[in-house]
């Protein structure tokens, strides 16, 4: 079993900033693709930002030029650094990690959520 533990969410104003990391556990033989989506109320879940097992990154177009998204391979944990932060930032960020375990099964996992708000 993996276990995803995410941290760093919490209220800003707008133009600040925060950090958000997730921390992957247990069975991992190796940490594939790395990524952060959102949420917020009466919307879809959306793909904030991704990186790749070689650190190939990928940002929504929305947060382009704001957002950083970083790992780090021997704490198998994601980050994502956010920076001139809107009130349309606003949402629940989950991380999802894709892991391939010992035995070569591969699947994607999720943390648990973590809440972001933005004040105007």
């Amino acid at each position: 079993q993996v276990q995803l533990v995410e941290s760093g969410g919490g209220l800003v104003q707008a133009g600040g900033s925060l950090r958000l990391s997730c921390a992957a556990s247990g069975s991992i033989f190796v940490v594939n693709g790395m990524g952060w989506y959102r949420q917020a109320p009466g919307k879809q879940r959306e793909l904030v930002a991704g990186i790749s097992r070689g650190g190939v990154t990928n940002y929504a177009d929305s947060v382009k030029g704001r957002f950083t998204i970083s790992r780090d391979n021997a704490r198998k944990t994601v980050y994502l650094e956010m920076n001139s932060l809107k009130p349309e930032d606003t949402a629940v960020y989950y991380c999802n990690v894709g892991v391939t375990s010992a035995i070569g099964y591969s699947r994607d996992y999720w943390g648990q959520g973590t809440q972001v708000t933005v004040s105007s």
